[in-house]
């Protein structure tokens, strides 16, 4: 196809001698090229830019095919359009069949297409929450719970174990809370805890729901069914915080080793993002919730836990709690304080989740199996470390005696370990001994002599005299040999003979 300037090179050409063959050789072309663009022209009324359109195959059935796209509304195959054009007797190539159906959505679009107005929010007035699919922790899928507030684009991020509406309505607690304020309404999903059904296209609201909303003087709203592009903040925050805090080989992240951590990793991420200047708003974030929040209305003191199941109290002096006939562990930190259990799940999957409600809102603190009676359930983690020697005591004297003889040293601390465990009778007198010996030897050989006497089980009376004599008569290292006359070794007396007349055998 020649370009503009070229077309115009060749008409100009024609103008001036008037002969197709001397416009040819003068704009460097055939005369052909030549007297087809001067008939475009005379037929157009203008110079032709644009390349002539060749009969295909298709062409006796792009009626058919445009049928077809609309009937579809926009969203046929190409290659279930070809197949139809094959059974109709087509024979043309699938590329030109995909080309057609591409000419014809894109002309069924046009007009029809969604224009999005944006969204000029005010202050105080919009709050949007979703969820998405965590990562998994210890076995198990976790959702991480996203709220977005529409003037400042504050985040919370924050991990869930489930949907349900106890947990949800814990989430929205807690982000109230967070942000210091609750705004006036709340846009979320059809989800079942939100949206029961829908009659002639008004969603009926689930009555608990409306409870919560009462509670704290909010208005709940959802988006259209299936149309996620009606909440896109919520959207591209959901989005956002998978990439960075869900393990994947593009962000190289490790994977979590327990739900604190993923906890610990969603607070991080909160603030890295609202300390960040927004790239619409051209500024952080944190800044603009402080001005935000003086148009949010004051959160309920209360919070609402009807869902949260039944109260339960904790012992003062153990972190335990029974409910239903079962004892369950709480974190220690949780003694003395009210806690709520409720069931979820059924059969093999049945859970007991415990719920604690402090300063910052509800929280799951607890979900255990189902326990049966004597047999509780118990986390290792909700207890604190053992005191120091409540297992492997070690001797701590009382008396100046005692503390005599733990001063000749460890093996002295051996000793009264291993004495104690064996049932050693006047362990006083001996020890007493000891600190005597101390006295006339050495410490340091009285030490190894009691550290000996504890290795080999040896506390009689006179036991630690007699190592203590051994260990300063015997000869120095490298000398002591045992004698032929106490060795136990065969001699060879038996074999002088071997070899001799006499001592030979038939």
């Amino acid at each position: 196809m020649k370009s503009a300037e070229e077309i115009m090179e060749i008409l100009d050409a024609y103008d001036l001698t008037g002969s197709l063959r001397d416009a040819a050789e003068l704009a460097g072309c055939s005369h052909h090229t030549v007297k087809r663009y001067v008939e475009a022209r005379d037929r157009a009324g203008g110079p032709p830019d644009r390349p002539v359109r060749r009969s295909q195959l298709i062409d006796p059935f792009l009626d058919k095919v445009e049928e077809w796209v609309d009937r579809s509304k926009g969203k046929a195959r190409a290659d279930r359009v070809h197949a139809k054009l094959v059974w109709l007797g087509y024979t043309g190539s699938e590329r030109t069949t995909r080309r057609a159906v591409a000419e014809a959505k894109t002309a069924w679009h046009a007009g029809r297409r969604r224009v999005h107005r944006p969204w000029v929010t005010e202050p105080g007035m919009w709050l949007q929450y979703d969820y998405g699919d965590g990562p998994v922790v210890d076995g198990v899928t976790t959702i991480l719970f996203v709220a977005w507030l529409a003037w400042s684009r504050f985040r919370v991020v924050f991990p869930i174990r489930d949907k349900t509406l106890p947990s949800v309505f814990a989430a929205l607690d807690v982000t109230f809370r967070r942000l210091g304020g609750v705004p006036t309404y709340v846009l979320t999903d059809n989800e079942k805890t939100v949206t029961v059904e829908h009659i002639a296209g008004i969603p009926v609201r689930n009555p608990q729901l409306a409870e919560f909303a009462r509670h704290y003087a909010v208005t709940v709203h959802t988006c259209v069914p299936a149309d996620p592009a009606s909440k896109g903040g919520t959207e591209a925050a959901v989005r956002i915080s998978k990439a960075d805090l869900v393990p994947t080989e593009a962000n190289l992240a490790d994977q979590y080793g327990s739900f604190a951590a993923l906890e610990q990793a969603c607070r991080e991420f909160c603030d890295r993002v609202n300390n960040r200047v927004h790239r619409v708003t051209r500024r952080l974030p944190v800044e603009m919730l402080a001005e935000e929040q003086a148009r949010l209305h004051p959160v309920n003191a209360r919070p609402f836990t009807v869902a949260f199941g039944v109260t339960r109290q904790v012992p003062v002096n153990t972190p335990m709690m029974t409910f239903e006939h079962g004892q369950y562990s709480v974190p220690h930190q949780l003694m003395g304080q009210t806690v709520w259990a409720r069931v979820h799940g059924h059969g093999g999957d049945e859970q007991i989740v415990i719920t604690h409600i402090g300063g910052d809102g509800p929280v799951e603190v607890a979900r255990h199996r189902r326990a049966t009676p004597g047999t509780p359930q118990l986390d290792d983690a909700h207890f604190p470390p053992a005191p120091e020697g409540a297992l492997d005591r070690k001797p701590r004297p009382r008396n100046t005696a005692e503390a005599e003889f733990l001063t000749i040293g460890e093996g002295a601390r051996l000793w009264l370990i291993e004495a104690a465990a064996a049932g050693t009778t006047k362990m006083r007198v001996k020890m007493a001994t000891a600190t005597q010996l101390a006295r006339l030897f050495s410490p340091g050989e009285v030490d190894w002599a009691l550290g000996h006497a504890a290795v080999h089980g040896r506390f009689a009376e006179a036991d630690l005299a007699s190592i203590l004599d051994h260990h300063r008569t015997r000869p120095a290292a490298g000398q002591h040999r045992a004698g032929e006359n106490a060795s136990l070794t065969q001699g060879t007396a038996a074999w002088a003979q071997y070899g001799t007349t006499e001592g030979d055998h038939p």
